[in-house]
């Protein structure tokens, strides 16, 4: 709910603090007193989209402030808790026009963009009139409203919608990879036949190329190996230190231990000399092989690294890179029986939606006779009891909102033909029609401050008198702000102010006043019979007071 406006140099507004109540609120005054001037501020902090040049003269800055109280579970909170803003009971708009035209918005006394005062100003604040071409009069919300009316749950629907949408891009991108396989069907295959024939292991290219090296090396350092074998054996340098040791060990005994340390060293070197032997044997035996071992180490070697070529990867990737290939190898041979599974889930998924959307549709179909018939009730009492409302359903593209287009659609005569509520009512007429839907769907406009401007706009006498009333009865459930021009009407709110534009200095200022119980009386006569208000003009105006 609204609670106060406060505006500072606007227009022809200096300054101005307007305090709401709940219930029905009313603007009256002279046409050109500033009334529309005041919307247009309002709108301004909601950041509303409309005239520019806002500054009044001689001011370097416009400003206006709206306060609203939020209800525990207004839906304003959950717009504040997304942008991050702070949410109390309280909330304050604040928006500043400069001479240099920067505008700047704020919430909570935190910076935020226009778009997010617009956001704030969708649950906040809906305007009725003439010139509604966003909320009642917009065919595109026609459903939402039907929806809101009927207390109709979409979720089924919208559900079903989101796992159908699912199920067809999985096939969808099932089917784009098994396209991309088929397409390299035959490299994939003779690929895994290949590697499959060759089977190539991780680390194995370095061991054959080791192998491959040391034996490419054999042959050149057989010969001196072999003749180093020669020359510590038997018939060389291990027979002469045999017979070294031989004659140490028979001159050792009368040498008085001279010897001693001699006999030592050579037993030492014998034993490294026999650890050379075996070593020596060793290299000789593995350097020892068959011609057709290198030929075969050389033909595998080459084979992995001209296959690692081909496909571009290291020959030690050869194993996970086959691997891979197997992987979608399978999965084309598997892909036929699971794009089947993946098409009957695409199925069910369509089943399950056609069914709640035939449900959500039936659902509208029984909502919209409630609303012709509330209509009907509705326009009665307004003076329009020969017009016909009609909820006009039709099949329009499937989406997760069913399936369903929704127009109100009116004809404001017996026979004539039906069409939009701004194509076909006149001025009166349609003011009517947007005044019985609204207190129709007052249940979608909790928390929510409704602006009527002028919507009494071209009736009189006993229409005008059912608009005020029927106004009245909407705002007992709600806060209602109407500018109006109406005695009837006006005579029917709880909280009454009256627009005035005085001149003071040369300067032109408009303000506003809240009236009390006898300064309604003199303005509602002054709306009655005009410039000269009569004794009878002031009954007239108690009378539809206490009317």
């Amino acid at each position: 709910m609204l609670r106060s406006l406060d505006i500072r140099d606007m227009l022809i507004i200096d300054r101005l603090e307007l305090t709401l109540e709940p219930g029905l609120n009313v603007l009256t005054g002279e046409t050109g007193a500033g009334k529309s001037i005041l919307l247009d501020s309002f709108g301004f902090v909601l950041g509303w989209r409309g005239r520019a040049d806002l500054v009044r003269e001689g001011a370097e800055q416009g400003e206006v402030v709206a306060e609203f109280d939020l209800g525990e579970n207004h839906p304003a909170r959950d717009i504040l808790d997304e942008a991050g803003l702070p949410s109390d009971e309280t909330l304050i708009l604040r928006r500043t026009n400069g001479r240099d035209g920067r505008k700047t918005s704020y919430v909570n006394d935190r910076r935020v963009s226009g778009e997010t005062l617009r956001r704030l100003s969708d649950v906040l604040v809906e305007l009725h009139g003439q010139h509604d071409d966003k909320g009642l009069l917009n065919p595109r919300g026609h459903r939402a409203l039907l929806d809101a009316f009927g207390r109709i749950d979409v979720s089924q629907t919208r559900n079903a919608w989101k796992d159908m949408q699912t199920a067809r891009k999985a096939l969808q991108s099932a089917e784009a990879r098994v396209k991309v396989l088929q397409d390299e069907e035959d490299f994939l295959r003779h690929a895994v036949d290949e590697l499959d024939s060759l089977a190539p292991e991780a680390g194995e290219d370095a061991s054959l190329d080791a192998a491959r090296r040391l034996m490419q090396g054999a042959e050149r350092i057989r010969d001196d190996v072999a003749k180093a074998q020669a020359a510590i054996g038997q018939d060389g340098a291990e027979a002469l230190m045999n017979d070294a040791v031989r004659w140490l060990d028979g001159a050792s005994a009368t040498a008085e231990g001279a010897l001693d340390r001699p006999v030592a060293a050579l037993a030492r070197a014998m034993n490294e000399l026999a650890e050379a032997q075996d070593g020596i044997a060793e290299a000789i035996e593995r350097l020892d092989f068959d011609e057709s071992e290198l030929e075969r180490v050389e033909e595998r070697l080459f084979a992995i690294r001209a296959l690692a070529r081909k496909h571009g990867v290291a020959p030690d990737a050869l194993p996970e890179f086959a691997d891979d290939l197997r992987e979608k190898r399978d999965a084309l041979d598997q892909s036929g029986s699971d794009l089947k599974a993946l098409q009957r889930a695409v199925a069910d998924a369509e089943d399950t939606y056609k069914a709640a959307a035939s449900l959500l549709s039936s659902a509208r179909r029984a909502a919209a006779k409630t609303l012709d018939a509330a209509m009907a009730n509705e326009l009665g009492p307004l003076k329009m009891e020969r017009a016909v409302f009609t909820t006009v359903l039709a099949e329009t593209e499937a989406g997760p909102d069913g399936v369903d287009e929704v127009t109100f659609r009116v004809a404001t005569n017996p026979g004539a033909p039906a069409g939009a509520l701004n194509k076909i009512a006149s001025g009166g007429e349609l003011s009517r029609f947007l005044l019985a839907l609204k207190v129709c769907l007052t249940s979608d406009a909790e928390g929510v401050t409704m602006i009527f401007d002028e919507i009494d706009r071209g009736v009189g006498g006993a229409t005008a008198d059912a608009v005020g009333r029927r106004l009245e009865a909407l705002a007992k459930e709600s806060q209602i702000l109407v500018v109006t021009h109406s005695p009837q009407v006006a005579a029917r709110a709880g909280h009454h102010w009256r627009v005035e534009k005085a001149v003071s200095a040369g300067i032109t200022l408009s303000k506003v006043t809240s009236l009390g119980p006898g300064e309604r009386i003199d303005e509602l006569a002054r709306m009655l019979a005009g410039d000269t208000v009569t004794d009878e003009a002031r009954g007239a105006a108690k009378a539809l007071l206490h009317g």
